[in-house]
């Protein structure tokens, strides 16, 4: 890790040698100590994290030093340390964008050591928020979303409108092919990418919950409103919500949704403060919003509001080629992951993937892939590895709604079924120890 950067700006010198010492108690921190204003504005090519500035030196006031440093670096914590105890300077030079102010006594060395600290741990978890945006910015790209068929390259060009303006986006496909995944490439290569983005699958909420959810409530609203709750509306202001599976909203709801989305503005539940929005919607669905328009299911003027920019992502049965290109993805991307060699898809492996239809879509592929690496014993998927029978033992239990325990127990079974219960070759291929599988055995868990 780099070095904790503090300069301490202090006329007397045997003053600021204490300072100094106390603060080199922490290895990480690098100190570098001046008497006058001048050689601290003349230092700062250092790029110092933090100064100790005292307030009366003999060329420059602290008021001064403060305001020539932040004309160049205005995020740069600066701590003023004066020699008088004076309450109307003190608010004048925090008013000024000074961190903290505080009077020489016998425990500033502690206070100063306890405000490094706090500022060194605030870099810190700034640095950890700026790596993992750039994470979720690469993570959601649109290079990620694998595919060189005609109808990915259509959805391609949909999105890049998408970034152009603020207008609502509604995508549309059937399950499984990957419309949350648009959504946030949409949002993280937009000019909101730093801020939120709240996705909120409808039908996941009881229709009973789902205004409270999504619009908040004030404390007392009703019985068991014990606080203030900030609803996914003004917690994606000035971002992105994301409304999935927007065709199961009740019509009561619709009524309430179309409002907000008209006026741009909410009340929260039992309040009378109206709150202004700058939230983009996206919305997604897999039925067809106008058919639900037609049966007296979804509101008419809510479907025009929400239409926006339409985008539909063809099922993977009608990407062609895609299906081979995805596969080699996850493939690839499960090896990595599981520190495994790298595995390709035999030739009678693609056939058996192309004459498939995947009514599970890009998820289903990619759970068959994973299972597909696993069964694999040599560095090539083989036909005999892919398994799309739901009835299969095999992939059977990939369909079921079991715990990850249960999971595991499965796939140690069929290893052991496969190797005649060779307890020593299954732990092998499992890569676990083989003590796992006999207590496994004892406890009659398998």
């Amino acid at each position: 890790m780099s070095s904790f950067k503090i300069f301490i700006v202090e006329d007397d010198r045997f003053y600021g040698e204490l300072l100094k010492r106390h603060l080199q108690l922490n290895p990480e921190n690098e100190i570098f100590l001046y008497q006058t204003g001048k050689d601290c504005l003349a230092n700062l090519y250092r790029k110092p994290d933090m100064i100790s500035l005292d307030y009366r030196l003999p060329d420059l006031s602290g008021d001064n030093v403060l305001r020539k440093v932040h004309a160049d670096y205005p995020d740069l914590p600066i701590v003023i340390v004066s020699g008088q105890e004076d309450v109307k300077t003190a608010v004048f030079l925090l008013n000024e964008g000074a961190y903290d102010y505080f009077v020489k006594d016998q425990d500033t060395q502690d206070r100063l050591w306890n405000v490094a600290n706090k500022i060194r741990e605030n870099r810190l978890l700034k640095q950890e928020i700026r790596v993992l945006k750039e994470e979720v910015g690469k993570k959601y790209n649109f290079t990620n979303i694998k595919g060189n068929s005609a109808e990915i390259k259509k959805v391609f060009a949909m999105m890049d409108r998408a970034l152009k303006a603020r207008i609502t986006v509604s995508i549309s496909g059937e399950t499984g092919t990957g419309k949350e995944l648009v959504a946030k490439a949409i949002h993280y290569n937009s000019p909101r990418a730093d801020k939120p983005f709240v996705a909120v699958n409808v039908a996941a909420i009881p229709s009973e919950l789902i205004e409270s959810e999504l619009f908040g409530y004030e404390k007392g609203a009703f019985t068991g409103a014990n606080a203030r709750k900030i609803g996914k509306f003004e917690q994606a202001n000035e971002g992105t919500l994301f409304l999935d599976e927007i065709g199961e909203m009740s019509l009561n709801m619709q009524s309430k949704l179309l409002r907000v989305v008209q006026e741009n503005e909410l009340t929260r539940l039992g309040g009378n403060t109206l709150i202004k929005l700058d939230t983009r919607l996206i919305v997604s669905t897999n039925k067809s919003l106008a058919e639900e328009v037609k049966n007296g299911s979804f509101r008419e003027d809510l479907y025009y509001r929400l239409l926006g920019l339409p985008i539909e992502l063809p099922p993977l049965r009608q990407r062609g080629n895609d299906i081979l290109v995805l596969a080699k993805y996850f493939a690839d991307v499960f090896c990595v992951e599981n520190d495994l060699q790298i595995k390709n898809i035999s030739l009678s492996g693609q056939e058996k993937l192309m004459s498939y239809g995947f009514p599970g879509n890009v998820r289903e592929l990619k759970a068959v892939i994973e299972l597909a690496v696993i069964l694999s014993d040599s560095t090539e998927i083989g036909p005999e590895n892919i398994n799309f029978n739901a009835n299969d033992t095999v992939s059977n239990f990939l369909l079921e709604d079991c715990s990850l325990e249960e999971y595991n127990r499965q796939i140690i079974s069929y290893f052991l079924k496969k190797y005649d219960n060779n307890v020593l070759v299954a732990a092998k291929k499992l890569n676990i120890g083989k003590s796992t599988i006999y207590r496994m055995l004892k406890n009659h868990e398998l």
